[in-house]
């Protein structure tokens, strides 16, 4: 099907039906999902969707709606349907559609091989990925191995501006296991997710870490409640700092719930901090070459060394604050309007390695798992359960669990003093390792 033709004839019913704007998505994909349990094909799942967002604004009044069927009748009531509620809702000056020029050139999107691989080999991977695993002594019980793919297209039309589209691909690798002492039970995963299905992890490197993240946490021990460094490990790095990019949220600091609404061009946080939010980055799976509304991607300092250099915006909360859109509308598929979110975002790293973090650290927590939700984006305050290691004399001792971990976003964020260089920029919030000065942790 030519799903451009179709969103262009979709601009010119709703146009027709009374709408002063339009603009129509589609999303067509495909999915692929392998689970393995011991040793067995537990499920192989494949899927094919597709499906139409309408967005239309009639006399300043914005109406959406959507379906899920490309029968032309379908689609027609569904472009009647977004008309009739925009006639229902309060009109509002800032209901704008973007004004759609060109878009980012971004390589690496789509891996046409992906679909050439056999399913006998992806599940070959994944029944392999398992009992490497399983292989190590220590290990007892499988939770399972898993493969997945995705093929997504996305196209947009709009009555302000030409139309666009792109194709993208995914792919995951992952295990979870589980080891046992006694009464005690520990589990560990690891997973690795790439746009081309040559750039997975070797599963005996992702074995390796899932297994040892399971075994390495036996027989922990408890610390008094003090104050002490905590260093943050990559895999945990994002549990703190999804609440300052929450906070850096242009709707957010519209309606006065984000604790950095006060700080643009202001200094916040310790100048080892810089956050990056590239959508332009090659292979990179949050790269796209336009964003949910299709405004062009962009590489972006959100922080730049401790200070807000910028916020993040999609077509109408930039209206409202009275700019332009960043190139951050974000869409969960066809079935929803653009909100905010970001590409790939990640850390500027530091000049120390983790070795010498650890080995400049008299006291402290090694930080490795986190419960809870991070930094608070509207109070800036921060506190969850916690494990890791505990280290003396810049030396790791032992497992620790049962801690908490706390503080005020501005002494922990301030607080970073050393920034590690170890970064991984194939995660999707990629940092290193990094250290906390001192925090609260609560302990016995």
């Amino acid at each position: 099907m030519n799903y451009i033709s179709l969103a262009e004839k979709l601009v010119a019913k709703a146009l027709k039906a009374g709408a002063d704007a339009a603009e129509i998505y589609i999303s067509a994909d495909r999915n692929l999902t392998v689970n393995i349990l011991n040793g067995e094909i537990e499920t192989i799942e494949e899927a094919d969707s597709a499906g139409v967002g309408i967005r239309v604004i009639a006399g300043g009044s914005l109406g959406f709606s959507y379906s899920n069927s490309l029968d032309m009748k379908a689609l027609e009531d569904t472009v009647s349907m977004a008309v009739k509620f925009a006639r229902l809702t309060t009109p509002d000056e800032n209901n704008i559609l973007p004004e759609l020029a060109g878009v980012t050139t971004v390589d690496g999107l789509f891996d046409p091989d992906i679909e050439g691989v056999a399913l006998d080999r992806k599940i070959a991977m994944a029944l392999e990925l398992e009992k490497m695993t399983m292989s190590d002594v220590r290990i007892t019980k499988s939770s399972g191995s898993s493969y997945g793919e995705s093929i997504s297209e996305v196209f947009i039309a709009s009555s302000h501006g030409p139309s666009r589209s792109f194709k993208s691909s995914g792919c995951s690798l992952g295990v979870s296991v589980v080891a046992e002492k006694g009464d005690q039970k520990k589990t560990g995963g690891e997973y690795s997710s790439r746009r081309f299905f040559s750039d997975l992890t070797p599963a005996d490197q992702i074995a390796a870490k899932a297994a040892r993240k399971a075994y390495e946490m036996l027989d922990p021990k408890m610390v008094k409640t003090q104050k002490a460094a905590v260093i943050f490990d990559p895999d945990v790095a994002g549990s703190l700092l999804r609440g300052v990019i929450a906070a850096l949220n242009g709707e957010r600091v519209l309606q006065g719930a984000s604790f950095l609404a006060s700080y643009m061009g202001k200094q916040f946080a310790s100048p080892l901090l810089t956050i990056i939010d590239d959508g332009t980055r090659e292979r990179s799976l949050g790269a796209s070459p336009f964003d949910g509304e299709g405004v062009p991607t962009q590489k972006r300092v959100l922080v730049d060394k401790g200070v807000v250099n910028g916020f993040l915006y999609n077509t109408i909360a930039a209206r409202r604050a009275g700019t332009v859109s960043t190139g951050n509308a974000a869409r969960n598929g066809y079935t929803s309007l653009p909100g905010i979110g970001t590409h790939h975002l990640s850390l500027e790293k530091g000049s120390h390695t983790r070795p010498e973090i650890i080995a400049a650290t008299e006291k402290g927590l090694l930080l490795n798992g986190v419960t809870g939700y991070g930094i608070d984006a509207v109070s800036g305050n921060f506190s969850g359960g916690a494990s890791g290691f505990w280290i003396e004399k810049g030396e790791i001792l032992y497992p620790v669990d049962g801690l908490t971990i706390a503080g005020s976003g501005e002494a922990i964020l301030n607080g970073i003093d050393m920034m590690g260089n170890d970064i991984d920029m194939d995660r999707s919030f990629a940092a290193p390792t990094f250290r906390i000065a001192e925090m609260q942790i609560g302990g016995i």
